[in-house]
């Protein structure tokens, strides 16, 4: 073991005189001030989990030999008891350890358990967004913070050098007019619907930043990590089975959302319903698509078929060259809104919003026509900058985080 600790803090060493970014995620101060002795961050490939992690660290008021950066992908790991390894360090002063990559140790939530039971450290961890924790008790005694992806609002912040202002839903129904010039005025060396077009091809991930030019290779790469890595080592998945999932992502990306019934799905990916619900289940987990369900179906089964979107419009250019606007449009919604709201999809519109607002989705010519009678209802369209009484922007609600 002490040979081991001795590599780490070699290796953690080097990992914090890496540079970081300036910027700041919106959940920095939630997870820097944190009371919690256990504080997971979980989120899909390439959101900023690690970075998020270091920029705490360097906050926290702890001595560089007190603190610890591990990575359990690192080979040095594969066959160690993060228990006992934690217990190692904790026994020579160790006061706060950040966990990369926990879903990859071996029984990581009964270790995680034993830890909070037996010491007084500090962990700061991060995982998958296709980990599922299944001891409620130990879940309870954490707290979890789920990072997504760039939001516009941030994308716009990195882009233009500026700070912006997130709203919560209500504000934005009530008053998008006033918060939409405030905007548009703030950032008036850039066009907003020029912002929010860059988005959506290639603003979801902070690594665009560094790169734009290896930027669709990169979601490549995360894409395969979360298949061949995430997915078949937390769901036991075969490395022929990931192929069909692959397929999967595929034709959702080349299709419209209820193009595809489950049947004609499971027939052309080539697996049964049961199975196809199961990869369906995993895909939405790791972030790599959307699954949003018919509103009926939380009071009573009903046959409708369900919604299938690629997680955010960035995957569409990496996956397929071959998409529609409309997509693109409810897509980039459902992304925008799923983070802290419900959405379900309805027949009178396109989606029911935290069980009160309907909205239909479309180009700024869009007609309140299938909605005219409904109340709480909204065109939200694209193309335009600013709304007027219930047609909200489609850009603006890039702004609930």
């Amino acid at each position: 073991m002490d040979n081991l600790l001795e590599n780490a803090k070699k290796y953690s060493y080097q990992k914090f005189k890496l540079s970081l970014p300036t910027y700041k995620r919106f959940l920095h101060s939630d997870v820097l001030h944190s009371k919690d002795k256990i504080v997971g961050i979980y989120g899909s490939r390439g959101v900023g989990k690690t970075t998020l992690m270091l920029q705490v660290a360097k906050e926290l008021d702890i001595k560089p030999d007190e603190i610890l950066y591990i990575s359990c992908d690192q080979l040095i790991f594969s066959d160690v008891s993060l228990f006992e390894f934690v217990e190692y360090f904790y026994n020579y002063g160790g006061k706060c350890i950040l966990i990369d990559e926990i879903h990859e140790a071996k029984n990581f939530e009964q270790e995680l358990k034993s830890i909070y039971d037996f010491m007084d450290i500090k962990i700061i961890f991060s995982g998958s967004s296709a980990v599922q924790l299944t001891n409620a008790s130990f879940s309870r005694r954490y707290a979890m913070f789920k990072l997504p992806v760039l939001s516009l609002r941030e994308f716009c912040e990195l882009k233009s050098d500026i700070k912006l202002d997130n709203y919560k839903i209500e504000d934005i129904i009530t008053n998008h007019e006033n918060l939409a010039n405030s905007i548009v005025n703030k950032i008036s060396n850039e066009k907003i619907l020029k912002l929010y077009s860059e988005y959506t091809s290639n603003g979801a991930y902070p690594y665009y930043f560094v790169n734009e030019e290896s930027y669709y290779q990169k979601i490549t790469d995360s894409i395969n990590t979360v298949l061949y890595t995430d997915i078949a080592i937390i769901y036991n998945v075969s490395a022929s089975n990931i192929e069909l999932l692959k397929k999967l992502l595929l034709s959702i990306c080349l299709s419209k959302p209820l193009e595809l019934s489950i049947e004609a799905l499971s027939k052309k990916v080539g697996v049964s319903k049961v199975t196809l619900y199961k990869y369906i289940d995993y895909l939405h987990r790791a972030e790599l698509l959307r699954h949003i369900t018919y509103e009926g179906k939380r009071f009573k089964s009903m046959q409708k078929p369900d919604k299938l979107y690629l997680s955010n419009t960035n995957l569409f250019p990496t996956l397929c060259n071959n998409s529609e606007k409309g997509t693109i449009r409810e897509t980039f919604f459902a992304s925008a809104v799923s983070f802290g709201y419900s959405i379900y999809y309805v027949n009178q519109g396109d989606f029911l919003v935290d069980e009160k607002y309907i909205v239909e989705i479309g180009g700024k010519s869009k007609s309140f026509k299938q909605i005219k009678d409904i109340d709480n209802s909204f065109v939200v369209a694209d193309d335009i900058e600013v709304g007027f009484a219930n047609k909200i922007p489609l850009w603006l609600f890039g702004f609930l985080y």
